[in-house]
């Protein structure tokens, strides 16, 4: 647990630590959580929602996004919707 701590404090994110210690990234988070290690707040700047919209227009999913950014699809549907992207459903038709 203190190794994953450290980690964190030496700016690993906790896709990274989850994947070192075999364990999901939300499983990480509390960890951290419990050990009241102040979080750093991860999202996607002007340039980089810019770019996701590009992608997605694209075609590419909100996953594949999320991975080359580093970031959970959850966050890029989210900052794409805030944009006045229309987004597809789940058989990739706009809604």
């Amino acid at each position: 647990m203190k190794e994953l701590i450290a980690g964190y404090q030496a700016g690993a994110t906790v896709y990274e630590l989850g994947d070192r210690f075999g364990i999901d990234r939300r499983t990480v988070s509390e960890i951290l959580h419990r050990n009241e290690v102040l979080m750093r707040r991860r999202g996607l700047s002007t340039e980089q929602v810019d770019e996701a919209a590009r992608l997605y227009e694209g075609g590419w999913s909100l996953v594949r996004i999320g991975e080359r950014m580093a970031v959970d699809p959850t966050t890029v549907l989210n900052r794409l919707r805030e944009c006045g992207v229309r987004t597809r459903d789940v058989h990739g038709r706009k809604r």
